[in-house]
């Protein structure tokens, strides 16, 4: 079993461009925030300034504070000087983490929320396409990747960035000749750091892609725990598993050898620097060109300026990180919405469903691909219960699919109330049409909120639809009745009581259009007797499309319309399609004889 591709998709020209392409990206979200971005630097310029005041201090204290030429001003100044740039320091550091901390906070908010918003959104292709895992990942981990981008680096960047501008111009300051050596090393860092970026980069793209591999491994593991057990399968999602987390330590290996080689190779072309700059500042000092003073001072601005760069090029593994997981993000928010439609108001359909010639095809046309619908015609009246059947595969699921606009038909067109459905906006559609798959998708919330799922819970419409589901017995005898949490995807009912929870919302929702599509398969006989009682009151005065395999549910239907290969075949009561001894007809001999069997 391999995984579903990710969500990852490239947003900018190539590597070097992708950095200036994410920031882009993040500036909207930066923009309304950017008063509190710039006090934020601010301060961080503060402490920055507060690492070039420490050697700055050094020199008069060492020139006129030590020996016969002492000076009784440089004895007091200088300890208060230093008291005073450690308090300036640690309140410039407290307002700027914090300031920084709500910046970050907010934009990760925004972020979160604009995944959210737009995977709800999401066209059925896009939920068909990506796993859970992917999306979960992107949504919740992924987007603190940012986060710690906006924090621990743009911090790192902004501050040392500024600490080493203020010592280099110190360093100018003092002695111009020496800071030349020291900054002609800076464009050789420069490069090399470029060189490490690149391969850092496409390391963490490898390494995301895996991550969700392995994600999609446990999401498959989890899910399917019953056939792994039954077919004693723990060997083979083992070995997987661990075949996969190797793979990804590797990654995570070659990850970290190229990131650390940035900061042993700074420091040793450092290193290089500083011992240059102690030969030729001893060859100046027997010229009586430089103080022991302006020595110190400048070693010790030196020495300090190191530790930043050093900070400088740690940042860079977490950057391309951020990066990546950016890359990330912004394909997830890049993915379309469903189409809104056109502005035109439903308030209640009068439940007249028409499809005109409708085609449809899944994926990429070919000479070998089937349409899975192919120029299907009917008309519903309002009111009319019309049931599909036929063989599987033949496209009654999709056909219904197509009336909530879940995909749109390649060819023909869908009207309900004489007007096409594109025409009318989404939800305005959709609030017009109820639908029980057999499939039943529960939340982990009250019995109360999941059958009023998407209005507000009204206690007496919930008893009443639970009583025409055939489940009020059995939650009123529950210890907290409409109000009982029923755990994830309904796993503390049955079957059957899930199944009669779903038909709950659908008469809930009072729609005039109703689909069911094998609403009653999960039913016991008892219950599907009384369940088939509560929608045949539910479907009077509604237009009903069922779908059933098991034809003796659709036998009182108006109308059944049999399709086979997405078209449609055979038209006709129950008795009329039987006595036209078709398709209809040997499909019902089949479940009659394995009922009788």
């Amino acid at each position: 079993m391999s995984a579903k591709p990710t969500l990852s998709k490239p947003i900018g020209s190539g590597e070097v461009s992708s950095t200036v392409v994410v920031l882009r990206r993040l500036w909207p979200y930066v923009k309304p925030l950017i008063w509190t971005v710039i006090a934020a630097i601010a301060t961080m310029g503060a402490v920055a300034a507060t690492e070039a005041g420490i050697p700055a201090l050094l020199k008069p204290l060492l020139d006129h504070g030590f020996g016969t030429h002492s000076s009784d001003s440089a004895k007091w100044y200088v300890p208060l000087a230093v008291i005073g740039l450690a308090l300036v320091r640690g309140v410039a550091q407290y307002a700027s983490g914090y300031l920084l901390s709500y910046v970050s906070n907010r934009i990760l908010l925004d972020l979160r929320l604009t995944m959210f918003n737009r995977m709800i959104h999401g066209s059925v292709a896009f939920f068909q396409r990506e796993t859970a895992s992917t999306v979960i990942n992107a949504i919740v981990f992924e987007v603190n990747q940012i986060l710690n981008v906006l924090t621990g680096v743009m911090v790192t960047l902004v501050r040392d960035s500024l600490t080493v501008v203020f010592l280099l111009g110190y360093l100018f300051y003092l002695n111009w000749r020496l800071t030349l050596i020291v900054a002609v090393l800076l464009p050789g860092i420069g490069w090399l750091v470029g060189k490490i970026n690149r391969r850092l980069r496409r390391l963490n793209r490898e390494h995301q892609t895996l991550t969700n591999e392995l994600s999609y491994i446990v999401e498959e593991t989890v899910g399917g725990y019953k056939v792994v057990k039954v077919h004693n399968g723990e060997q083979y999602e083992i070995d997987r598993f661990t075949q996969m987390s190797k793979r990804l330590r590797g990654y995570s290996m070659r990850m970290t050898v190229s990131g650390g080689l940035a900061q042993p190779l700074t420091q040793f072309l450092a290193s290089i620097a500083l011992a240059v700059v102690i030969t030729i500042a001893v060859v100046q000092s027997s010229h009586d060109q430089t103080t022991v003073g302006g020595f110190v001072a400048f070693v010790t601005s030196m020495l300090l300026i190191i530790s930043p760069l050093k900070h400088l090029m740690d940042v860079n593994q977490p950057l391309q990180r951020g990066m990546t997981a950016a890359e990330l993000i912004f394909g997830l928010i890049d993915e379309p919405s469903e189409p809104e439609g056109g502005g035109r108001k439903l308030e209640r359909s009068n439940g007249e469903v028409e499809f005109r010639d409708v085609s449809f095809m899944y994926g990429a046309s070919g000479p070998m691909q089937r349409q899975t619908l192919d120029s299907v015609s009917f008309k519903v009246a309002p009111g009319e219960m019309v049931a599909l059947a036929g063989p599987s595969g033949s496209g009654k699921t999709t056909l219904v699919n197509l009336l909530p606009r879940f995909f749109d038909p390649s060819g023909g067109a869908i009207l309900v109330d004489g007007v096409a459905l594109p025409e009318y906006g989404l939800h305005e559609l959709r609030s017009q049409i109820a639908m029980v798959s057999q499939d039943v998708v529960l939340f982990n919330d009250t019995i109360a909120n999941n059958v009023a799922y998407g209005q507000t819970a009204d206690a007496e419409r919930v008893k009443a639809a639970l009583h025409a589901a055939n489940l009020w017995d059995t939650v009123a005898a529950m210890p907290n009745g409409i109000d009982t949490l029923i755990g994830d995807n309904g796993m503390m009912l049955s079957g059957g009581q899930r199944q009669r929870l779903a038909i709950a919302r659908a008469v809930y929702k009072d729609a005039p259009i109703l689909i069911l599509d094998e609403a009653t398969s999960a039913l016991d006989s008892e219950s599907e007797r009384h369940v088939q009682a509560a929608l045949e009151t539910l479907m009077k005065g509604r237009t009903t499309l069922v779908i059933a395999h098991r034809l003796s549910t659709i036998e009182r239907a108006d109308r059944i319309l049999v399709l086979d290969a997405g078209r449609i075949v055979e038209r006709g009561s129950h008795r009329e399609l039987l006595a036209q001894n078709g398709l209809y007809a040997h499909l019902h001999r089949i479940q009659f004889q394995q009922h009788a069997a």
